[in-house]
């Protein structure tokens, strides 16, 4: 998934690219709002979501959000703003940022929002999920592949749910334990691996291509 960082401060930068990194993301970085503008323009493969502070150099955050929004009008947007006053935020929310965080931040904080804005711009139009001849019922929650209706668990269910809304990305344990588990398990547990292994004997289905890639020391991706 890529996240475009629009922020001068490199200590931030750094910190937030290192991290993002860490949770499976791809982090892309524009250092002034002219930058980002181009990047936002010229992006062959679009960006997932917009981590904007308010506080540019030159073309302001708003600024950047103002082009944005005349261009695209769902680019997921969550503002990074160093500001205690409400005045920036709700100008910055009634231009169509999809949230805001304030400086300084915990990560922890950050990628949560940074999920639930990503959930709520990618709600499916239909009922199902479809990834390559995988498909999923979000009412009934069975699996359909190579002809067969495949039973899940709840807990396997929502695992998989979790993987076909983000097809190809790697997903670390960490992640898939924010969303899944809500860190009622200690992230030193083998939990996801056992529910992995649980998907992976009824997704892979013999003479059918394996859906589930382990990434070493990094997670797991649904190709």
């Amino acid at each position: 998934m890529k996240v475009l960082i629009v922020e001068d401060d490199k200590g931030i930068v750094s910190f937030l690219v290192k991290g993002l990194r860490a949770e499976g993301y791809a982090p892309f970085v524009a250092e002034n709002g002219v930058v980002a503008v181009d990047m936002l323009a010229s992006a062959i493969d679009p960006f997932d979501l917009v981590l904007l502070d308010l506080g540019l150099p030159g073309m302001t955050g708003v600024e950047v959000l103002q082009r944005l929004r005349l261009r695209d009008s769902t680019l997921p947007v969550i503002i990074l703003t160093a500001h205690e006053g409400t005045g920036e935020k709700v100008r910055g929310l009634d231009l169509g940022a999809n949230d805001y965080v304030t400086k300084p931040f915990a990560f922890e904080e950050l990628l949560a929002r940074m999920r639930a804005t990503i959930r709520s711009a990618i709600q499916p139009a239909s009922n199902e999920l479809v990834v390559g001849d995988l498909r999923f019922d979000l009412q009934t929650k069975i699996a359909h592949r190579g002809g067969r209706n495949i039973e899940l668990a709840p807990r396997e269910w929502a695992l998989l749910e979790l993987f076909m809304r983000h097809p190809t990305h790697v997903l670390s344990r960490s992640r898939i334990l924010s969303e899944v588990w809500e860190y009622d398990f200690d992230p030193g547990s083998n939990v996801v691996d056992v529910y992995i292994g649980y998907i992976r004997r009824k997704i892979n289905l013999p003479g059918l291509e394996p859906m589930f890639k382990t990434i070493r020391g990094a997670g797991y991706r649904l190709i």
